[in-house]
């Protein structure tokens, strides 16, 4: 356990003893309608029955109890868990405002502070949300195109492959900085020197606040924030990581000020810049240096880890199935060849590239509960009743994992997506950017880094495992709401 972890548990314990009296002076009414599920401590909650080092695969055993409609209490935040399908899609699709809003995580809340693009609610997040859709649309189709920046960095990855001469390497690293200086185009308009210091600062913020996410302070402050406010520990860090990371920010919005061109933004920030300008008269605008700064490393926090995760857990794959890895190769040469770079129009003629990739997603279930939505309103959801502003789990890995859609979906299996003719089979069941409103922003994006990023390392190299194939792991270590693949080490040789 961190430093502090114990003497803060130990606290924390001590102070439910003080608050259990009058906790349960509480009135439950409100509650009465509720969907079941276990029952909960005084203060605590259900802190004490759930595995918080594997969050997702306790409420999946919830879940087999108690339906796919559940109650779950964090503390004294009640939430509610969509476990299955046919509620997820039904409360993210057909009920979509009634569970538009982004549900409360007091770690995200405080560093978010009621803006940017991810943790933010009401015409704050409408308009943000518009406009970051609107403006990766533009870039996507700008003269510097995001296509032609994703094949750039994924040039610079290849030869950083090719400088490892054979020698044993975590993928690691180079994955993160990659899918890392891919937003930097995105949000600053150029990409930085890997050996750049204030670059590797940046992605050494970025990796640690992800990993802090998982460690035993920080869960318990998602729980008890009220509290430990006044404790030390890995939330604290994230906070001041958060401040450094805001500033990094902020300083490149001031040096795109003094060179800005209205009529040609060349970038996120600029494009932001701009309508910061258009609405300056306007006293209600949510288009200020703040919104930027948070919006801008929105991008980065949902971006950047998820991709280079996938990444590397697509390596991963490719070497403990090399038949899999052998049948892409065979469409990269046929439809890219050796020296072209690969582009998503490519994609369209690669239909067992395409499933390959689908699968990855749905084995993976990256982030198995779906981040975090709320109700709008009070709700009434297949006979409960949910008051408004309750958390909701609409979880994501039954859907990837629903053996009517997928047979035998513990299995990697490209078949999945697969039909009797050999192409490309669309499911509804494919969800892993989420659905409805809140679905994922940058999934286009992600979409092209991952395949142009994947098909330019098997261009060149072909994989090799340290180990037997057979002696890989693929099931992924469980964080508190994400997970990620087990640390493993390959070397690379020239195809």
């Amino acid at each position: 356990m961190e430093p502090w972890g114990a003497a803060s548990l130990f606290l924390l314990l001590c102070a439910t003893c003080l608050f259990f009296f009058s906790s349960c002076r509480k009135k439950a009414s409100g509650h009465e309608r509720l969907p079941p599920g276990p029952q909960p401590l005084p203060w605590l909650g259900n802190l004490l029955q759930l595995d918080t080092r594997n969050f997702p695969e306790s409420v999946e055993r919830l879940s087999q109890r108690y339906g796919p409609v559940f109650s779950l209490s964090l503390g004294s935040q009640r939430a509610v868990v969509l476990y299955g399908h046919e509620v997820t899609t039904e409360a993210l699709l057909a009920r979509g405002d009634d569970f538009g809003a982004r549900g409360t995580t007091p770690i995200l809340d405080k560093t978010a502070d009621g803006t940017g693009i991810g943790f933010s609610n009401g015409e704050t997040w409408k308009k943000l949300r518009q406009f970051a859709v609107t403006t990766l649309h533009n870039l996507e189709k700008g003269p510097r195109s995001l296509e032609k920046l994703i094949q750039e960095e994924a040039g610079f990855l290849v030869e950083r492959l090719r400088d490892t001469r054979g020698r044993p390497f975590d993928p690691t690293r180079f994955l993160s900085q990659t899918t890392t200086n891919i937003l930097c185009s995105v949000a600053f308009g150029s990409r930085f020197d890997y050996e750049d210091e204030d670059f590797q600062r940046f992605v050494h913020l970025l990796e640690e606040n992800a990993h802090l996410q998982s460690c035993t302070m920080t869960k318990l402050y998602n729980i008890f924030p009220a509290i430990l406010d006044y404790f030390p520990g890995s939330h604290k860090k994230i906070f001041k990581n958060t401040n450094e990371l805001k500033h990094f920010i902020s300083r490149s919005a001031k040096m795109h000020q003094e060179t800005l061109q209205p009529n040609n933004p060349r970038d996120f920030i600029d494009a932001f810049l701009i309508k910061m300008e258009q609405e300056k008269q306007n006293s209600w605008s949510v288009f200020d240096l703040q919104s930027l700064v948070r919006s801008t490393l929105d991008l980065f926090v949902a971006g950047a880890e998820s991709t280079s995760l996938i990444l590397k857990y697509a390596l991963l794959v490719l070497m403990k199935y090399p038949e899999v890895e052998e049948k892409i190769l065979q469409e990269i040469d046929h439809v890219i060849g050796r020296t072209q770079s690969p582009c998503m129009a490519d994609l369209n003629k690669m239909p067992y590239t395409d499933a390959v990739v689908h699968e990855i997603h749905r084995s993976m279930a990256l982030v198995p509960l779906n981040v975090p939505h709320a109700v709008t309103k009070d709700t009434f959801f297949r006979g409960y009743l949910i008051p408004k502003g309750t958390t909701i789990f609409p979880a994501l890995k039954p859907s990837l994992y629903d053996s009517r859609e997928f047979p035998n979906p513990q299995q990697f299996d490209p078949a999945h997506f697969l039909d009797e003719k050999g192409s490309l089979r669309k499911s509804e069941f494919f969800i892993p950017f989420s659905t409805g409103k809140r679905a994922c922003v940058g999934k286009r994006l992600a979409s092209m880094a991952i395949f142009v990023s994947l098909t330019s390392i098997l261009q060149h190299f072909t994989l090799k495992p340290l180990v037997s194939p057979e002696d890989l792991d693929l099931s992924p270590a469980a964080g508190f709401l994400t997970t990620a693949p087990k640390p493993y080490q390959l070397s690379v040789a020239s195809r």
